[in-house]
């Protein structure tokens, strides 16, 4: 027996076919099964829709009441009210093949340990040829910086299978954006996981969900689930990619001051100030997104205060070097870097420990 979840929001063009194509592989597989629409309050005709299906199928609406819209809370809320064990959650626009879902069953009562992934990533698996170059990249990027969490070809699934019985409170589940099963991936008790391969096509009726939101979405959700699975070390990777991109700002106006006449020593001195309040405020959106949020003026300051120990640190490791060292004052950005480097660690102790302390008020 088995449940499938549609997260669906505005898809009623939609429903029917897909359910039409569920129902016609698994009656010819012989399986049990009930189709769960998770939707979340579509101002379309999806009621209706579901309504009239639930008429000659296994089929029934699930709407959240009190919540926001959110596509990974939807595949929650499906998954919560199955009433099966061993659940496989695909999109409702047909780019996950109905086909494939038998497959994925019989692999899950194969081993009701794994978790199971539609795979575009693995021998036999692809995507439409009609992606754009950056489509693809911004696909390939996303995999490329999860590699850490899973193993995983395809962790930007959403095509997917698990005994629910393998998450141990679901409560304590903490998605943000659209990737809900990398989060299963990463906070179940999953033994390993199985791919199969399938063809991804894009969507003929309607429009993607994806979009800048959504993408910004995932980075908070990628920074929550580093932290989850590596603590401090994931908190600081984060603060770390912050810090690269507060690097290039330092950078910029570095070299734009020393364009204007400014001697390069007063140049790094200034360039300080905007990448600084460029860390403060990713890092407090980002890396410490999740802790209590304080007045904005106050904890740029601190944050201010906080970064000057470092960077006495690091301007006085440059100036040093630049000074005294023949190479680094040929080579001055490679004296830049190493300023950045030492004092790098001594300001994620200060933000963690301090600025964004969530039990200071």
């Amino acid at each position: 027996m088995l449940s499938i979840v549609v997260p669906t929001y505005c898809e009623a063009d939609n429903i029917p076919r897909l359910a039409e194509r569920l129902n016609d592989v698994l009656s010819a597989e012989q399986i049990t099964y009930e189709l769960i629409i998770s939707d979340d309050n579509s101002p379309d005709t999806t009621n209706d829709v579901v309504l009239a299906l639930s008429s000659k199928l296994p089929a029934r609406l699930l709407q959240p009441v009190g919540r926001d819209k959110d596509l990974s809370l939807s595949v929650i809320d499906g998954i919560k009210a199955a009433m099966h064990d061993l659940v496989v959650v695909m999109d409702a626009d047909l780019s996950h093949p109905p086909e494939m879902v038998p497959q994925m069953f019989k692999a899950l009562q194969q081993n009701s340990e794994a978790f199971v992934v539609g795979s575009r990533y693995v021998p036999g698996g692809s995507f439409d040829r009609d992606w754009s170059l950056f489509r693809f990249l911004n696909s390939y990027v996303a995999t490329l910086i999860t590699k850490p969490l899973v193993s995983c070809q395809d962790p930007m699934s959403g095509f997917f299978g698990l005994n629910r019985t393998k998450i141990a409170d679901y409560d304590r589940l903490n998605p943000l954006g659209y990737k809900i099963g990398l989060e299963l991936m990463v906070r179940g008790k999953f033994e390993h996981i199985i791919e199969l391969p399938i063809r991804f096509v894009d969507r003929e009726i309607g429009e993607s969900k994806l979009d800048l939101g959504q993408q910004l979405k995932f980075l908070r959700h990628l920074r929550r689930l580093y932290t989850a699975k590596f603590g401090t070390l994931g908190e600081f990777f984060s603060y770390g990619l912050v810090g690269a991109s507060g690097f290039i700002v330092d950078l910029v106006f570095y070299y734009l001051l020393q364009f204007l006449g400014a001697p390069h020593q007063i140049a790094r001195a200034l360039s300080f100030w905007p990448a600084v309040s460029w860390n403060w405020l990713l890092n407090r959106i980002a890396t410490f997104g999740d802790r209590e949020r304080r007045p904005h003026g106050k904890q740029w300051l601190e944050f201010v205060l906080a970064s000057l120990l470092g960077f006495s640190i690091n301007w006085g490791v440059y100036y040093v070097l630049t000074t005294y060292v023949s190479f680094f004052d040929q080579y001055r950005l490679v004296a830049l870097v190493t300023g950045v480097g030492v004092a790098s660690v001594f300001n994620f102790v200060m933000s963690s420990l301090y600025v964004y302390n969530e039990k200071r008020k």
